[in-house]
């Protein structure tokens, strides 16, 4: 079960790293796009690149994650697979310390679009913690 969710973590990730790497400014897939800061960036050339590298290092990031995770996922123990979804669990939870604040702020204020995308997000999120715990749990028993 914890390879399956793994994978799909993966799967999913991976095509949000693409569209980092490749479409940064559009709208689908968690691409930031959704902010209108984006456009705004571009009015600044120093602040637009500020903003590539900051997205791009959030794509590398991600990648040396997706890299570690399979690696685990193909010659992992259960065990490891066991803690790597712990740890998976808590890495995530970060999401609502500093991100989630800043999205649902710029969206109350009309600054991300479509309208709402802070709470599509938030379920986003916490769809992968629920599938990370709910496999581990099942793991358990």
């Amino acid at each position: 079960m914890l390879s399956i969710i793994i994978g799909v973590f993966i799967v999913l990730e991976s095509l949000n790293i693409m569209m980092l790497y490749f479409m940064p400014g559009s709208k689908m897939g968690n691409g930031i796009g959704v902010f209108d800061a984006w456009e705004l960036s571009k009015k600044e050339e120093s602040v637009h690149q500020l903003v590539k590298y900051l997205v791009y290092w959030v794509a590398g990031t991600k990648l040396i994650f997706i890299a570690l995770l399979l690696v685990i996922l193909i010659t992992g123990s259960e065990t490891t697979k066991l803690w790597t979804s712990g740890a998976m669990i808590v890495s995530i939870l970060s999401f609502y310390w500093r991100l989630y604040p800043i999205i649902k702020s710029e969206d109350k204020k009309g600054r991300v679009h479509p309208s709402g995308y802070s709470k599509t997000l938030n379920f986003m999120i916490a769809g992968f913690i629920g599938m990370f715990v709910i496999g581990v749990i099942i793991s358990l028993i």
